[in-house]
């Protein structure tokens, strides 16, 4: 009777139902798509297409145009030596002057002292210079050794009476200048003047007797003392600082 008893209670216990085993993982819910964040993804892309686009299209809108690479004066002509190609936004309100225009830019004068670095506009040539006011262009013809060596357009200069004696009165007033002075040797005449005008030297020319002609420009006030020594051929020029 006990054995049948305990046989019993245990076929009651083997029936009751098994939990679930240790480290079983429960169900989980399938991943929910976003259809909003992948349509917003495609935006993007085609926003960026979009802008390499564009910069590819303004590129093609550029034009080739002259740059201005070294000073040119008042009166002076571009060359190939002071001037280059440069690619610039294309822009009808500014009147660039095309590359293929230097040819027909080369018959035109600066009419004011331009500047290196700039690009070109129709604005800065015509057919003859305007000269500042208050200023006055002056002819020089300088033997050799009246002016330095490598002198260039647009070099600053102090120009000396030189050479001469003044005995008259009436080279005494002229012979004031800028300086005063009054005597001949090595007086002051203009302090400081721009060379707009002077002939380009050619490697390997040998010294000319010819004489070089200079055109300075300076002052009003010093356009009368300078002149007069010109005319005696009495006049040196010596770079100052500022070039």
């Amino acid at each position: 009777m006990k054995i049948q008893e305990r046989t019993g209670a245990g076929a009651g216990r083997s029936a009751a139902p098994a939990g679930p085993a240790v480290g079983d993982r429960l169900p989980t819910a399938p991943r929910e798509r976003k259809p909003a964040l992948a349509a917003l993804a495609v935006l993007l892309i085609l926003v960026g297409a979009l802008g390499a686009t564009m910069l590819v299209l303004q590129a093609g809108d550029r034009i080739e145009v002259v740059k201005i690479t070294k000073e040119i004066p008042a009166g002076q002509k571009v060359t190939d030596a002071n001037t280059t190609s440069v690619m610039v936004a294309e822009d009808p309100n500014i009147h660039y002057v095309e590359w293929t225009q230097l040819d027909a830019l080369k018959k035109l004068k600066a009419v004011s002292t331009i500047p290196g670095g700039v690009v070109a506009v129709g604005e800065m040539f015509g057919d003859e210079a305007k000269v500042p006011e208050g200023k006055a262009l002056v002819g020089l013809s300088l033997k050799d050794g009246q002016y330095p060596a490598n002198l260039e357009n647009g070099d600053t200069v102090a120009a000396y009476r030189v050479g001469g004696t003044s005995g008259s009165g009436s080279d005494s007033d002229a012979d004031k200048g800028s300086s005063g002075s009054t005597g001949g040797g090595n007086a002051l005449i203009v302090d400081e003047a721009r060379v707009n005008s002077v002939p380009e030297e050619q490697n390997g020319d040998l010294v000319s007797s010819t004489d070089k002609p200079v055109t300075v420009l300076v002052d009003s006030a010093d356009a009368a003392a300078l002149t007069q020594a010109a005319s005696n051929g009495e006049v040196a020029l010596v770079l100052v600082p500022g070039n």
